[in-house]
This record gives C-alpha cells, structure tokens and sequence, in this order.
C-alpha cells in the first residue's frame, strides 16, 4: 500500500495517490493546475496505472493543496472530496473569499482565480473516524461487500489543529503510515501565521501524533520530496 507521490502546484506539494483494494485508490492535496502547467499530471498518472480513485481527501484547505481539485472533477465528476469541517469554507461558494485573504498576506493573489469557485465538500473528516465511517453511503465497490471497502476502514482520522482549523492527518496504523499534511514536516511543522493558525494548537497535536502513532510509521508530509521514520521527530 505504498502511496505514490507527485510533486504538483505552484508550491510543490505533495500529492499522493494511495491504492486500495483492486484497482481502486484516494488521492490526497491534489494541487495539479493550469496555472502551474501540470493540470493533467495527477489524472495521467491515474490512467497510466490503471487506477479509479474513489475520494479525494483533504488534509487541509489551503490554496497550495487544493488547486487541482477542478481537473479532477472534470473527469471524475462523481468523485466525493472529504476535508474537515472547519476548513469547508475554503471550499465551494466561499473559496474566493477564502483563499484570497491568505494569498494575499503571502503576496500571492496572482494565483486567487485559480482557486476561486472551487468544488464544495461531498462529506467531512471526523477525528477518530475511518475513511470508511466518513465516506458511508457515498460509494459502494463491486470488490468489497456493503458500502465500506476494508482498506478505507484501515485509514484513520486525526484532527491535527494549528496550521488551520481543520488540518487532519491520516493514519494508517497496520502499515505504519501517516499522512502529515502541513502539520508535520522533517524536524519542522507548519507555518501558523495564516489565518486559522495557532502555535499552541499545532505544539498540542503534535504532543498527540507523539502519543497514539508508532515511532516506526513513516510519515508522508506535505511538502518535501522524501518520507521519514517519526521516530527521527522523537
């Protein structure tokens, strides 16, 4: 289940295409766009692999990790996108609004239209809850009986607060991998000057990813081209 990561948007994050059972997989930040001139990246790499993603997952809603959202629902355009509740807002009807205030702090503005208009959420990331809890109902695999395929259920939630509201790592505790997003970075964490963010809050998630994860998962984050051991962090 080793996820697969491309490089994509206009400050390379991260993107991640995590397989499931058959020829199914979720994709996580997809940040592709026209704007950066690889819009079709994460869709050719899909098609190239063979693969039918079933989700879009979020781990937060800033510009950066979000931009590619479009192009995917152009060719999927049935495909539900999951994000935490608090961070919904830099989605859907409002993600000009949104996006365009902390673009603007970043001197970034260029960059609001590609980000403006975006997809709303199909569903929401719970803290606690499994992919599958959170995306019940919402597809239903020929490979797998009823509405929750096993390899969704062995994903986690973690609401990580602290580089926004809403930021949500995903762990996945049998194959020792955690999907960090922006709230952990090699030696480092996410910036918390955005709106949204808070440094007490992102030293008390990271206090909690120290507490439930294994030492020996290897964290995927959301920038930086390698993954590394937690336990370098501890």
């Amino acid at each position: 289940m080793t996820p697969l990561l491309l490089q994509t948007g206009p400050l390379g994050v991260n993107t991640l295409i995590v397989p499931l059972c058959g020829n199914r997989a979720f994709v996580v930040d997809p940040a592709s766009c026209s704007f950066c001139g690889d819009e079709n990246v994460v869709v050719r790499t899909l098609q190239q692999l063979d693969l039918t993603p079933v989700a879009i997952i979020l781990t937060h809603g800033h510009f950066d990790h979000v931009a590619g959202l479009p192009v995917l629902r152009k060719t999927y355009p049935t495909i539900p996108i999951l994000i935490h509740e608090a961070d919904a807002d830099y989605l859907g009807e409002n993600s000009r609004t949104m996006q365009e205030r902390d673009l603007s702090k970043m001197g970034f503005s260029v960059f609001t239209n590609s980000v403006s208009g975006l997809p709303a959420a199909s569903a929401f990331l719970k803290d606690e809850a499994t992919l599958g809890e959170c995306m019940k109902g919402l597809w239903n695999p020929d490979c797998c009986e009823g509405n929750d395929c096993a390899a969704l259920e062995g994903w986690r939630v973690l609401h990580t607060p602290g580089h926004t509201k809403g930021s949500c790592c995903l762990y996945n505790k049998s194959e020792k991998l955690l999907l960090s997003g922006d709230t952990l970075f090699y030696m480092s964490w996410g910036r918390t000057d955005l709106a949204g963010g808070s440094e007490s809050q992102i030293r008390k998630s990271l206090k909690r990813i120290r507490e439930v994860v294994a030492p020996d998962t290897l964290v995927y984050p959301g920038h930086d081209k390698y993954a590394f051991a937690l336990s370098e962090m501890l």
